[in-house]
């Protein structure tokens, strides 16, 4: 038995792949129910925007018939190319990775952790998780919640408009304050949304286009509107100023400005929409002191990934050692269950053959079964301790040969 991965993702499959091979939750039900038909009783199936793979825990044969089968569900796409393959601790640790988001294009992402849960769930549901895919996916949700709030990987923002609104709160506040959006598009939507999150106390939106600007109006209640034309009017009453438009040349010019008052600027266009000149007066945050935040960022979350490396390799081990001395317990297991066999046999015949009390019955069958139980006890202890997977499997099979029992679980 072993864990094991199939699937695509974005580092080998671009989107247009991507699009042919996602699985919607009724595809993900037939699927699991095809592949119980199929006798493999522990699998789940994870997909995402960025991901279409599965993970199992089943016999070595059941990488290339479920390999199968995940062609099979798509046949309208040529696939097989860009397929990979995971099995034993390889697969265990991309797993692990992939919960922590150490895997995801925008590495340390958290959304990726509620993907796995869930996904984990619908098997769950379905009846088609076991205590092997049960304890794997628990030390792999542990890990990633380990990473996340002791790394904070997320914490370091990729996000421009995220990284400028951040910004702007250390350098001049938001909370209570009066701001104004240049824009409509979705640039200017994050913007909006992120102001309202910090509890800006007015928020008014003006765009070139009116008719979209009223739009917004649908997810933002309480957006104030202005004409475009009147924007320097509605900039006398604001303390901010945000700008994402796609005009190709400067919407905001510091000889049109009118402010009596301290005001901060945040230009979130490409090209620029507010002239460099405003910086001379007042706070002007632009594309070029974030994307200095962002790269810092990015190298900061590469170097927690690596920190990162090292809680999955612990917790790797772990789960590792458990499922070394689970593969065994069925065996054990077994071994026992034909050592109180033959306990109540004896226990039987003598019982029939001599003239006992109750109290000596009793007596005699727990001698039996100690007895027993103590000759089985160094062999047990010498599987368990075994140095390694193909020393304990040589055990399993002596075992199961000399005592001729079939170690499976009951």
């Amino acid at each position: 038995m072993e864990f094991g991965c199939i699937g695509i993702n974005y580092k080998k499959a671009n989107q247009d792949v991507r699009d042919l091979v996602s699985f919607t939750d009724n595809r993900k039900i037939d699927f699991l129910n095809r592949v119980q038909e199929k006798g493999i009783t522990q699998c789940m199936v994870l997909s995402t925007c960025n991901r279409c793979e599965i993970y199992f825990y089943a016999q070595e044969s059941a990488a290339l018939e479920l390999r199968g089968m995940y062609e099979e569900t798509f046949p309208e796409s040529e696939i097989p190319e860009y397929l990979e393959c995971r099995t034993g601790e390889d697969a265990l640790s991309y797993f692990f990775r992939v919960t922590a988001g150490l895997e995801s294009m925008v590495l340390g992402e958290d959304q990726i952790l509620g993907q796995v849960r869930e996904s984990f769930e619908l098997s769950k549901t379905i009846g088609c998780t076991g205590k092997e895919l049960n304890k794997i996916v628990r030390d792999a949700v542990t890990c990633a919640k380990k990473i996340k709030t002791e790394l904070r990987i997320s914490e370091k923002p990729l996000s421009v408009s995220y990284v400028g609104i951040q910004k702007l709160r250390e350098d001049f506040g938001i909370e209570g304050r009066k701001a104004l959006v240049v824009g409509s598009g979705r640039t200017a939507v994050l913007a909006i949304r992120y102001l309202y999150e910090y509890e800006a106390k007015e928020v008014t939106v003006c765009s070139r286009t009116y008719a979209h600007a009223r739009e917004l109006l649908s997810v933002f209640p309480e957006l104030g509107i202005v004409p475009y034309e009147k924007r320097y009017e509605a900039m006398q009453n604001c303390e901010i100023v945000i700008s994402a438009t796609a005009s190709p040349h400067h919407v905001i010019r510091k000889k049109e400005l009118r402010q009596t008052g301290a005001t901060a600027f945040l230009d979130l266009a490409s090209p620029r929409d507010i002239e460099t000149a405003v910086g001379e007066d007042f706070l002007l945050l632009n594309l070029d002191s974030l994307n200095r935040i962002v790269t810092q960022n990015q190298c900061r979350r590469r170097e927690l990934v690596e920190e990162g490396q090292s809680y999955i390799k612990e917790a790797m081990q772990e789960t590792v050692q458990w499922m070394e001395h689970t593969d065994v317990d069925a065996t054990i297991e077994s071994l026992q269950n034909r050592c109180d066999e033959i306990v109540e046999d004896s226990y039987e015949y003598l019982k029939r053959k001599l003239d006992l009390s109750t109290r000596e019955q009793k007596i005699l069958k727990k001698i039996l079964k100690a007895s027993l139980h103590r000759l089985l006890r160094e062999p047990i202890l010498e599987l368990k301790q075994a140095d390694s997977r193909e020393q304990q499997e040589k055990y399993q099979s002596v075992l199961r040969e000399l005592f001729q029992i079939d170690g499976k679980r009951e």
